[in-house]
């Protein structure tokens, strides 16, 4: 083959895949692997971010790409005959917004082109079977539209109870024996299982000392978002819709982001029901709710009338970086309003002002740059109907951050007026901007 492949050729064999996953829904598929070919591989290194840290390898996609296609042919070679070997993933701490951190497993370049290729096939499989409740890390699906269905699932329930819900190290404590059992159900083709197997078995390098752990798949790696969402599915969502809420005496509907989501019930008492029985259907999979993190709210539409007392009050909940809370629209109805979380506002202040002090001495115009592409992705993903007020704080507090920074790079003192005049004119900041919206 010479040249870059069409991915014509791709696209026609998983629309087959999917047509076979969906003729039959209680079909066992167990020849799949011969769809992944040469040009099947050069895809999957397309859909591969570039930019990302090099595995233990130290190997770069630019150095893979030296001679692309002959790296191609020996992972399929490998991959085909079962003489690939998983590598271990380089295990690295990231902060999270409460002060502790959160493990991610990188894997070599070469591991993250043969994932992409399998979860290629797993997921057009998949996309049959996953409920629409699901929003994490599938095609055509996003968080914002998580958060629009949330919204649009209160209001016309006009509130009530919310399970607030969070898994301790859902990704560290997954039980791959389970996960195997699930996948057993739809494919068990034999070389795309192996590899599975190899990816679940893979070590974890961390500060030079090799480890296995025997359960839980590594949060980073390709292929680790679709497994957990193929084993939350058998666990929590079809178990939610097939056995839950027929049993519920009112309304109740679930929507989950990955490992994070919330269950909205009607009536206090069905939301109790369903808050005693999750943590025992999760146990039984090895899972466990995180006590401080795990609440059920009263969540109801306050009376439209008359001042509220304190217990009439509704609590707030947050999902997604956003807290959720119930506010007056323009025409002075009650309306469940999503603003910026108080703890993720917290965390991009203490990001911004760390910078701005390592970084005071580089050219305003670069960090007017850099600092304008950090404004863009907030907007990005906060930029939704109703926050304005939230990232319009944030702009200013940047603002004054990159105003005390750039005053301590120098004996002369930069007032907030100056600052204004002399550098925010010359070299503006993007101002809040509203991306998604919805009624």
């Amino acid at each position: 083959m010479t040249g870059t492949p069409s991915p014509g050729k791709v696209s026609t064999r998983l629309r087959r895949i999917a047509e076979l996953a969906r003729e039959d829904r209680h079909r066992v598929l167990t020849s799949l692997h011969h769809y992944i070919d040469e040009y099947w591989l050069w895809e999957a290194f397309a859909r591969t971010r570039k930019d990302g840290a090099p595995g233990v390898d130290g190997q770069t996609a630019e150095e893979y790409a030296r001679d692309l296609r002959a790296n191609l042919l020996s992972l399929l070679d490998r991959f085909k005959s079962g003489r690939y070997k998983a590598p271990p993933v380089r295990r690295k701490h990231i902060p999270k917004g409460t002060g502790d951190t959160r493990p991610i497993g990188i894997p070599t370049l070469e591991d993250k082109v043969l994932q992409r290729a399998v979860a290629m096939i797993l997921e057009a499989v998949y996309e049959e079977e996953f409920l629409p409740c699901s929003y994490g890390f599938r095609p055509g699906r996003s968080a914002h539209q998580a958060l629009q269905a949330l919204w649009e699932g209160v209001m016309q329930m006009r509130g009530g109870w919310i399970f607030e819900v969070d898994i301790k190290s859902f990704y560290d404590e997954l039980d791959v024996g389970h996960l195997r059992s699930f996948l057993d159900q739809r494919v068990r083709d034999g070389v795309l299982r192996r590899a599975v197997d190899k990816w679940l078995k893979a070590g974890v390098l961390e500060e030079g000392q090799l480890s296995y752990p025997e359960k839980g798949t590594p949060q980073g790696g390709v292929i680790s978002p679709l497994l957990a969402n193929i084993y939350l599915h058998e666990v929590l969502d079809k178990w939610f819709e097939t056995e839950v809420r027929p049993r519920l005496r009112s309304k109740a509907f679930l929507v989950r982001f990955a490992d994070d989501f919330v269950i909205v019930v009607e009536r206090e008492e069905d939301a109790r029901r369903v808050a005693a029985v999750l943590p025992k259907r999760l146990d039984r999979f090895g899972l466990r709710l995180h006590p401080e993190k795990t609440r059920l709210i009263r969540f109801c539409r306050p009376p439209r009338t008359g001042r509220l007392t304190k217990g009439e009050r509704p609590e707030t909940f947050d999902f997604l970086g956003f807290t959720h809370y119930w506010g007056r629209s323009r025409r002075g109805d009650w309306v469940v309003k999503q603003k910026t979380a108080a703890t993720r506002v917290r965390r991009a202040l203490r990001e911004i002002k760390q910078w701005c002090q390592e970084h005071r001495h580089q050219p305003v115009r670069w960090q007017q740059e850099k600092l304008s592409q950090k404004l863009r992705g907030h907007y990005a993903y906060y930029g939704i109907t109703g926050n304005s007020r939230s990232i319009g704080e944030l702009y200013w507090r940047i603002c004054r951050l990159w105003q005390q920074g750039l005053e301590r790079r120098s004996q002369k003192r930069m007032g907030w007026e100056r600052f204004l005049r002399k550098i925010l004119r010359r070299f503006p900041l993007p101002q809040p901007r509203i991306i998604h919206r919805y009624a």
